[in-house]
């Protein structure tokens, strides 16, 4: 099932025409993000533009490479002492925030404090905090009640609700308001003035940014040399229209090129189409389990076998198989830890008949519930629409939202029932690395209010969790994450709705272009 429709001749006439080579500033990059960034503060907004946004801004104690294994990026390093409960992380020389000031460790320590009330895989760590202080003004201490090995692993991670270090005067804004100033230490300086919302935001190069010194760039990880005095990100929420710029020359990067438009890209002789993020995105239909109907676990069961990824994976990207894959459970494909436990649920035959009987059985009386849907993320909206005609056929009452993002991001923050603005269903989709075990899975957290938007309840899955943490053979934590896939298809704290990559388009003069997680600008460079 392809939702895309054919590109109009005309259009298609324009894109596939030989386009005009542009001679390219050298300190001036052009770039085309997946959506408008609606929400600055990266402690505050789990979307994945915030999270680009933060990495051009600030920076973070720890980055990692392209194997996803963190390296020292803020710090020197660290010692671990006290049977691995004491770390101390020291910072490296040469660091400086945007106002001028040098960064501290107290700021480390507040910044970290106050995402670890907001990041849920942070949330469960710091609860075996005794202390997080500064021992000094370049090292940073923790005091743990047991032994974790994964830390540095935790402040590197390239998820949204980056950890980022900003100065502690905003730090100390509480979790739930999101900073006013946008400041950090980062190799790029975000210009305010120049913000237009929903079109335009611009950063300028930081010129005391001291890049390390040491290290192949690679990942989040490594120097940061930033080439671009400037560097704009336009939105352009139309397809087309975001093809046709990059052809001709007046954008030179576009992030996420959509499926039905690279064939045309890739005849373009001026401009390079490749995978960036070569760990891909984990796509999933999230529930809302505060209110029904979501919120009752027979309904969500049942709804398991109602939906097909391969429909889903052919609607975001298109019928190359490369770009996607199905048959996708609880683990990114790529993980070493995904594995086929309960994926008969899934891989079985669609009988919309018999779900509708098995929801009408499981309690469901006609509940209304909200579907949010933002229209201006392809790949989301194509999975929604897929998912909302199911709904339709299943009779069921729904309340399909279409609205542009960031209306979306933050109405998923909103616990609220639907008469007060609140939601009960989204497609929505993490970077690879989020789903590829389960300390760093956001939508695998089953802490209740303190989970990720959905906020799911699953106390065994907790405790499966934490053995998994805890153990150290490998074979072992294979078992667990079974364990865990099977416990998931009985708690559904989403629909795994299958795995796929976005292929980015930019112009072939730009070299130096990282491949990971993150869309890294720098290192880029004009040649």
């Amino acid at each position: 099932m392809n939702r895309r429709q054919f590109i109009g001749a005309a259009t298609a006439a324009t894109l596939a025409a030989p386009a005009v080579q542009a001679a390219g500033d050298p300190k001036l990059l052009k770039f085309i993000p997946q959506a408008d960034i609606a929400l600055l503060d990266p402690t505050f907004a789990p979307a994945l533009v915030t999270r680009n946004h933060a990495y051009m801004v600030y920076d973070t104690l720890y980055g990692v490479d392209d194997a996803v294994r963190p390296r020292p990026q803020m710090a020197a390093g660290h010692v671990i002492e006290d049977d691995g409960k004491t770390w101390k992380i020291t910072l490296r020389d040469g660091l400086r925030f945007h106002d001028g000031e040098k960064v501290l460790a107290r700021d480390a320590a507040a910044s970290l404090k106050r995402w670890a009330k907001r990041d849920v895989y942070a949330i469960s760590v710091f609860g075996q905090v005794d202390e997080l202080e500064a021992i000094s003004d370049n090292v940073l201490q923790f005091r743990l009640r047991r032994p974790f090995r994964l830390l540095a692993d935790l402040l590197g991670k390239p998820n949204p609700f980056a950890p980022v270090v900003m100065p502690e005067r905003l730090a100390l804004t509480e979790p739930g308001q999101q900073v006013k100033e946008v400041i950090g230490s980062g190799p790029y300086k975000f210009a305010m003035a120049e913000r237009i919302p929903g079109s335009l935001a611009v950063y300028r190069r930081n010129a005391d940014y001291v890049p390390r010194n040491d290290g192949p760039p690679v990942g989040t990880a490594g120097p940061k040399i930033a080439n671009f005095d400037r560097v704009e990100w336009h939105t352009i929420p139309d397809a087309a229209t975001a093809a046709a710029a990059l052809q001709s020359g007046e954008m030179d990067w576009w992030e996420q090129a959509t499926s039905d438009l690279l064939p045309l890209l890739r005849k373009n002789s001026n401009l390079t189409v490749d995978v960036i993020d070569t760990l891909g995105y984990y796509a999933v239909l999230r529930f809302n389990h505060l209110f029904p109907p979501f919120s009752n676990p027979g309904i969500r069961r049942a709804l398991l076998h109602a939906f097909s990824e391969t429909d889903m994976m052919t609607a975001v990207a298109g019928n190359d198989r490369s770009m996607s894959t199905v048959s996708v459970g609880t683990f990114t494909p790529s993980s070493p830890l995904a594995n086929d436990a309960g994926m008969e649920v899934l891989n079985g035959p669609r009988d919309l008949a018999k779900v509708k009987r098995d929801i009408a059985a499981a309690g469901y009386n006609g509940e209304k519930f909200v579907f949010l849907v933002p229209t201006d993320l392809p790949a989301i909206n194509a999975m929604s629409e897929v998912a909302a005609d199911i709904f339709r056929q299943l009779g069921m009452n729904m309340d399909y939202q279409a609205l542009d993002w960031a209306t979306v991001a933050q109405r998923l923050n909103s616990p609220e029932p639907l008469d007060k603005g609140g939601w009960s269903l989204n497609a929505n989709y993490a970077p690879g690395y989020s789903a590829s075990s389960p300390a760093a899975h956001g939508f695998l957290r089953g802490l209740g209010r303190k989970s990720l938007f959905g906020w799911p309840d699953m106390p065994r899955i907790e405790e499966l969790r934490s053995a998994w943490i805890d153990a150290t053979d490998p074979e072992e934590q294979k078992r667990i994450c079974r364990e865990i896939q099977l416990q998931a298809f009985q708690d559904v704290p989403y629909i795994p709705l299958g795995a796929f990559f976005f292929a980015s388009a930019y112009r072939r003069d730009l070299a130096g272009m990282l491949k990971g997680s993150v869309p890294m600008f720098t290192n880029v460079r004009r040649a």
